[in-house]
């Protein structure tokens, strides 16, 4: 097992560091909808009868998707844009039969002074190009991926919700449309993006979620796919997860499927607990996936002079914890106000000076435009 996490570091080190070289060169490629259609620098937001004080997190299709296949064996070339609608899948879709897919969830933004910005997307390319290797599949190269996500915000510009009341969510999908019967690798793969606009992931908006730990049904297992964005990990969490709302908790906490004393993360989102001003996160194990918002958010703390262990963080630690909070692309920095554990309630600090605060301030002027974005994790896309 170490091995095989000590493995995909390097990957992700080596596949990263290939993607700064390329990060320069980025460019918008051609597209089955010319730029003269969707006219990316018009008016902001519109045509669009959007309430944007009262975004929730659901579907509401921006007006372009964007596509791109190869055949097995071969290396994705040109996309194109088109108006968003359904697809045709053969019933024998390898997706549809055997779960092979890989999704990403990156945002557009619109800063302070109106200027359009993607967060990290480099990262999620890379990501999805681990997880391709996991799970059999080619993959778009850092550069097509980052050109794909610009072409989209670009072509749904309209739909980015103006400054603080938003973002622009953007779904990167990578499946085995082939048909096959017997199982196997797809002979036929897809890369599609659509976007929706959306605002807080959690229904609590940005009041403090309530988990619930979850000790009978596990999220993955040593040696599966936990720790790349596989379709397949999300719906195992569907039935806890409706279980726990139906009693009025916010989401799920789960536990190691081997001793179920080690907190992994929640059905969407990192974990991390505060003691002391030392901020603590599960260790990466190659169960769970190490997010994006996450990997910043350790960053800008030991900037700011925390001390951030990755560790493996034990159910009972939750007893002592003065803050918790959670972390992802759709989920922001949330903190958490309760966490239940066999009937056993935990409270935390939810009021004054949070540390979570203070993180999610950061980040979020940061994807704003606001504070010194000296990690240069911004790329400007108008």
């Amino acid at each position: 097992m170490f091995q095989r996490i000590t493995t995909l570091r390097q990957i992700f080190s080596s596949k990263f560091i290939q993607s700064q070289g390329a990060r320069s060169s980025y460019h918008t490629s051609g597209a089955a909808v010319s730029s003269k259609e969707y006219e990316p620098f018009a008016h902001q937001n519109e045509n669009l009868s959007v309430d944007w004080d009262n975004l929730g997190f659901n579907l509401m299709p921006a007006d372009y998707m964007y596509m791109m296949k190869c055949t097995e064996g071969e290396s994705f070339t040109q996309g194109h844009l088109d108006r968003y609608g359904s697809i045709e899948l053969s019933p024998a879709a390898c997706v549809l039969n055997y779960g092979q897919g890989l999704f990403e969830g990156t945002k557009a933004f619109r800063g302070e002074n109106g200027r359009l910005f993607l967060f990290r997307p480099e990262q999620n390319a890379v990501r999805m190009q681990i997880g391709a290797d996991r799970m059999c599949m080619p993959a778009p190269s850092t550069e097509q991926f980052v050109d794909a996500v610009k072409e989209i915000a670009l072509a749904n510009h309209r739909w980015i919700p103006p400054t603080r009341k938003g973002s622009l969510y953007i779904r990167p999908l990578l499946i085995g449309s082939g048909p096959i019967l017997g199982v196997a690798p797809a002979p036929e793969y897809t890369f599609l993006i659509y976007a929706s606009p959306v605002g807080n992931y959690f229904k609590e908006g940005m009041a403090p979620l309530s988990l619930y730990v979850e000790d009978e049904y596990h999220r993955a297992s040593p040696g599966g796919a936990g720790c790349v964005k596989a379709i397949t990990n999300y719906s195992p969490v569907l039935k806890a997860q409706a279980r726990a709302k139906s009693i009025g908790f916010s989401d799920v906490l789960y536990l190691d499927s081997s001793s179920k004393t080690i907190i992994e993360e929640a059905s969407s989102s990192n974990f991390f607990i505060v003691k002391d001003n030392v901020i603590s996160t599960p260790a990466p194990n190659g169960t769970f996936l190490e997010g994006i918002t996450r990997k910043s958010i350790i960053e800008i703390a030991r900037d700011l002079g925390y001390q951030v262990d990755e560790r493996s963080v034990r159910v009972d630690e939750l007893d002592h914890a003065d803050e918790v909070f959670c972390t992802g692309t759709a989920a922001g920095v949330a903190a958490v106000g309760s966490i239940t554990f066999r009937g056993k309630r935990f409270d935390y600090k939810v009021d004054g000076r949070l540390v979570s605060q203070r993180l999610y301030s950061t980040l979020v002027g940061i994807q704003r435009g606001v504070v010194q974005d000296k990690w240069k994790w911004l790329v400007r896309i108008d």
